[in-house]
């Protein structure tokens, strides 16, 4: 049986996704980064290892996220990309009458116009938090609710309670002003999904052609208030895919499967999973550039360097091509 690994290792999570010759995913798993992607990874192909059946091979390897170019070092990977074209990858083969993409993830968010499967536009959110999934968890835990039910709650309201939503703490101080006032538990919540949805179309759909059919993926695509929200704001129909959370990594998989065609993988193995590596950082003074440059260890050997803009340090293993 064969197979191909697709890896997205985000700030908040690291996804690992293996599907067959035909699309079909046949193992998911998510586990949280914690700041560590070096162990998360290995952690996590730890855990695929031992579920996955003794005859599956691995044909291919890709992987996305923040961390994709530490990870490709460490499992070998056959494809490196980045999160936009990974996401896009998934949600046209997946929902092949795709046109725009909404991706919300716990510390960032996207939007991905798709014409004729071709990505011919795009923006991200990387820098407030009140437009992605933290700030939904940061006001579930100030309101004592598991971010489980939120979305439940959200669904039950009657009256949802309009929340500034173009700052996190604003809408923080704007929610404890309407508990005070007297609204239900559910009205708030459903006022903080819709304070969501008006922060991502102002800020990253703002200006976008947004044309159904919409794909909504993503960690807070769980939340069924989040999908009435988009739903009610946009007035048409908002397609969730069963592997919503996992999306970036089944396109990295996708991107594998169409690379290693015909040709031998680089994977390592699951071995991989179990060698000892570390990275570091220096600042290098040759020019005025002053480029902040980052390398990989295994043991006591470099095995890439990246990060500086002239070339220098970067080791062969690493080619610029590969940081795409």
């Amino acid at each position: 049986m064969h197979g191909y690994l697709g890896i997205d290792v985000g700030s908040v999570s690291t996804n690992i996704v293996i599907i067959d010759d035909y699309d079909e995913v046949k193992h998911k798993l998510y586990i949280r980064t914690q700041g560590q992607p070096i162990k998360a990874v290995q952690k996590g192909l730890q855990k695929v290892q031992e579920e996955i059946s003794e005859d599956l091979t691995i044909m291919g390897v890709g992987t996305t996220g923040s961390a994709r170019n530490l990870t490709a070092l460490m499992v070998g990977a056959d494809v490196v990309k980045n999160e936009i074209t990974a996401h896009a990858v998934a949600a046209s083969t997946l929902v092949p009458d795709a046109k725009t993409v909404i991706e919300i993830g716990g510390q960032d968010s996207k939007i991905i116009i798709l014409r004729n499967g071709v990505v011919a536009d795009f923006a991200m959110n990387t820098v407030c938090a009140a437009g992605t999934g933290s700030f939904l968890d940061q006001q579930a835990s100030r309101l004592e609710l598991p971010i489980e039910e939120f979305g439940k709650m959200a669904l039950r309201s009657k009256n949802p309670v309009r929340i500034a939503g173009r700052c996190s703490v604003f809408s923080e101080s704007d929610m404890i002003h309407k508990q005070q006032m007297g609204h239900s538990l559910e009205d708030i919540v459903a006022g903080l999904c819709e304070a969501l949805v008006r922060n991502y179309l102002n800020n990253v759909g703002k200006g976008k052609n947004i044309q159904p059919q919409i794909v909504f993926q993503g960690g807070v695509a769980a939340n069924h208030g989040m999908i009435d929200a988009f739903k009610r704001e946009l007035n048409c129909e908002v397609v969730v895919p069963e592997y919503h959370d996992v999306m970036g990594a089944i396109g990295s998989a996708l991107l594998a499967k169409e690379r290693t065609r015909g040709l031998n993988t680089k994977f390592k193995g699951f071995k991989s999973a179990m060698a000892h590596y570390q990275t570091s950082s220096f600042e290098c003074n040759s020019c005025a550039n002053s480029c902040e440059v980052i390398q990989i260890l295994e043991g006591d050997e470099v095995l890439a360097r990246w990060g500086d803009r002239c070339g220098k340090w970067e080791n062969g293993s690493m080619k610029r091509e590969q940081i795409s």
